[in-house]
């Protein structure tokens, strides 16, 4: 059955394409979009139960956010990426979690997790000072998880390195308003984040290697729910992942209607070509095998913690290895599709050449690139043990 949350999103698609252009225009989401998600609830599917939320099988929260993205690229990318943090929130001291969502569960958090900055020890937790990059719907958020390096009493990391997720409240850090231009996702409003020696109670922290295995962080965190058995590597790619492959399934619905009627300089009506007709049909289906493939990978793993299996380096190898080439066979297809639009689908008027930016964006996002970790799942298919430089971010 469609989720509840999902059927909402579609029945308000049209509303969401309507508020993509002043989404893009603004560089953030605009008050339209954001009313929108909050009114679909979307936000609040990876939510616990107890604060509001649907706790939701990440089957059903990756296919609304494609839906969302399907419709305005940067409204899906914000809601891949901020409604992933809830999961994590969830595992998190259940002070924090009162803290945020105890008067409103619809307070949405932002991040990066990217380690720019260091957490120095001091009494009762940390002092944390370092500027961040791409904080996704940052101007919409009133908390903020950031990525650190515990540090010693210098302030230099220690060794070996320790990672951590931080999180602060809004007064705690500053947002730079002018560093987001970019050519695409211009709407996701992806800004700098700059702490100087912010204070951290220990309680609102957590190290990365207690959330990256997913069941013991569960059972630490006394949840019993399924979804929050999974691993941090599955759980927070999913959104990404999801928000491009739903840009794709965008620019091939924009694609089809424009091509519907098209005459080519030549003459020739499209509906007439079977050169373009086949490259249609190819770009479709690798669109459709990205959404399968992305879904049933999160479902397997679902479906071994519900069963009380233990997940293994080796499936959320093999899942990572299959969200990255997901994300890669759709935007090639949107390539496709999009060399054989002429070219009027370059101007800014056509919604084409929107999907086909924020594609190429969405798909610079680290953990898309295919390289050290395509060499990780290769050696661990074949039963080698991957050293640990190759087991990041699985």
């Amino acid at each position: 059955m469609t989720h509840e949350v999902l059927s909402r999103v579609q029945e308000m698609s049209g509303q969401f394409a309507a508020a993509a252009d002043e989404t893009e225009r603004l560089g953030k989401l605009s008050d339209e979009s954001v009313k929108l998600l909050r009114q679909t609830g979307v936000m609040r599917m990876l939510l616990p139960t107890e604060y509001g939320g649907y706790a939701a099988h990440p089957r059903d929260y990756a296919e609304t956010v494609m839906e969302v993205a399907k419709n305005c690229g940067s409204t899906g990318w914000v809601t891949g990426v901020v409604g992933a943090h809830p999961w994590e929130m969830a595992l998190m001291d259940r002070r924090l979690q009162d803290e945020v969502w105890g008067e409103n569960p619809d307070t949405w958090i932002a991040s990066p997790y990217a380690v720019m900055g260091v957490a120095t020890a001091v009494d009762g937790g940390f002092k944390l000072s370092g500027r961040w990059s791409f904080s996704s719907g940052t101007d919409h958020c009133e908390w903020i998880f950031l990525g650190a390096l515990l540090g010693d009493a210098t302030g230099a990391p220690v060794m070996p390195p320790t990672v951590m997720h931080v999180v602060l409240p809004r007064k705690d850090y500053t947002i730079v308003d002018d560093s987001w231009d970019v050519i695409g996702l211009q709407g996701t409003g992806s800004k700098d984040i700059i702490v100087d020696g912010a204070f951290i109670p220990a309680y609102r922290t957590i190290e990365m290697d207690a959330v990256a295995a997913g069941e013991l962080a569960a059972e630490r965190a006394g949840r019993t729910e399924t979804v929050y058995k999974l691993p941090f590597w599955s759980m927070f790619p999913l959104g990404i992942t999801a928000a491009v492959i739903g840009i794709a399934e965008g620019a091939l619905a924009a694609h089809l209607d424009y091509q519907r009627d098209r005459v080519t300089a030549m003459g020739t009506l499209i509906k007439d070509d079977p050169i373009v007709l086949s490259a249609i049909s190819e770009a479709a289906a690798d669109i459709a095998a990205s959404r399968t493939q992305l879904l049933d990978g999160i479902s397997r793993l679902y479906d071994l913690a519900d069963a009380g299996k233990p997940i293994s380096f080796e499936d959320r190898s093999i899942v990572r290895r299959n969200q990255i080439r997901c994300a890669w066979r759709a935007v090639e297809a949107v390539d496709q599709i999009f060399a054989r639009s002429g070219g009027n689908a370059a101007r800014r008027h056509n919604v084409m050449q929107r999907f086909w930016r924020d594609a190429h964006v969405g798909l610079q996002h680290a953990i898309h690139t295919p390289g050290s970790l395509y060499h990780s799942t290769a050696l661990t298919t074949m039963g080698i043990e991957p050293e640990v430089p190759l087991r990041m971010m699985i």
